[in-house]
């Protein structure tokens, strides 16, 4: 009689282990906790970056981005990616994205190679524009007209470095913001309407 019994508790045991398997899965992807990605602003502090004092941007900046650490409020928990349940005085945070700008290029040393040695393509070669600055180089300057346009240009920062970031340009200093609406843009109501 023992042996009909076992052999049916085997046949039994992956039924119930699966059993066991999906009732913890549903609890850990049940929609009671959100996900901490989709916390909104008020929902999680976050620490402050480390700011570089040369560029005055975030030093882990990558790809217009930087990451920081955060932890949610008092009273909102969330789930992390890999399913772990965040709550506030926890010992897991969760890192959230910043923008940023990417930095390379000094904006004083762009406008004084272009007002000094811009008749010889300095500005150019500085910025990663070596055609441009061996064509200024061989027509000295465009005959000078090229030379005041592209400090007009670069000084409006209008001609930035050819690898797509931004000037280091001093905290006080007139750095150049571009504007953009996105979805995630708040539009304020024109008052008469």
């Amino acid at each position: 009689m023992a042996f009909p019994l076992r052999k049916r508790l085997r046949c039994f045991l992956p039924f119930l282990m699966l059993f066991c398997v999906c009732s913890h899965l549903e609890l850990v992807f049940s929609e009671d906790v959100e996900r901490c990605e989709h916390l909104r602003l008020g929902q999680y502090p976050h620490g402050h970056p480390k700011i570089d004092d040369a560029t005055q941007e975030p030093e882990n900046c990558r790809n217009m981005q930087a990451q920081v650490e955060c932890f949610p409020a008092p009273n909102i928990s969330c789930r992390l990616q890999d399913g772990r349940e965040v709550g506030f005085g926890g010992e897991f945070g969760f890192n959230r994205s910043i923008p940023c700008r990417n930095v390379g290029y000094s904006y004083k040393v762009a406008v004084a190679l272009s007002l000094f040695l811009g008749w010889l393509g300095a500005d150019r070669f500085y910025l990663g524009y070596p055609a441009l600055g061996l064509l200024k180089f061989c027509t000295v300057g465009f005959c000078g007209i090229g030379t005041l346009i592209d400090f007009l240009l670069i000084a409006m920062q209008i001609v930035g470095p050819a690898d797509g970031s931004s000037y280091i340009v001093d905290y006080y200093g007139a750095r150049l913001t571009r504007l953009s609406i996105t979805n995630e843009t708040f539009r304020k109501p024109h008052q008469s309407l």
